[in-house]
């Protein structure tokens, strides 16, 4: 057990079959998918709070309370587990600019987080705008058979796909 907890690289299939069992798990113990974009709303709506803004006026809001709910604690979970399984590996560097990206476009950090700021706000309006992200789509909606969950798959699968291909793979770019 420890050797498959220092490994670097897990199989995907592993993987994706460990996901599986964890969002059966999810429902059958709370009743919960998997999901977590919800969260990152719902911070924003406390940041708001914080500076003492006025969220629970909003429709959003009323309906997605702002707190620390059992998604925060997944995206954090998450969080704690991919720091977690770097220092096991032995993988843990600190980079602002990640060699893959500097090969391909700029070493300057400025641009990389311009870069990586736009695209998780544009990340954040699309899992917004769909109900929900890649997890909340992409596992518990298809395991629940459900027809816009499997179409977002598709898109999440076909956007992925040309974009990689346009920005690495010989695109007009």
């Amino acid at each position: 057990m420890a050797d498959l907890l220092r490994m670097a690289a897990w199989s995907p299939y592993a993987a994706g079959a460990g996901i599986g069992v964890l969002s059966w798990l999810a429902f059958l113990l709370s009743d919960r998918p998997l999901a977590c974009s919800t969260s990152f709303a719902r911070t924003g709506g406390m940041m708001e709070r914080l500076f003492g803004g006025k969220p629970g006026e909003r429709e959003y809001f009323r309906k997605f309370t702002p707190e620390i709910d059992w998604q925060w604690m997944l995206v954090a979970g998450v969080f704690t587990g991919a720091l977690l399984s770097s220092f096991l590996s032995g993988e843990f560097r600190l980079s602002s600019v990640p060699a893959l990206w500097a090969d391909a476009f700029s070493k300057s950090w400025l641009t990389r987080y311009a870069v990586s700021f736009a695209g998780g706000l544009l990340l954040g309006l699309g899992s917004r705008w769909a109900g929900g992200c890649t997890s909340g789509h992409g596992i518990s909606g298809t395991l629940q058979l459900t027809l816009s969950s499997w179409l977002a798959v598709v898109v999440f699968f076909a956007s992925g796909i040309f974009f990689a291909w346009l920005l690495y793979g010989g695109g007009p770019c």
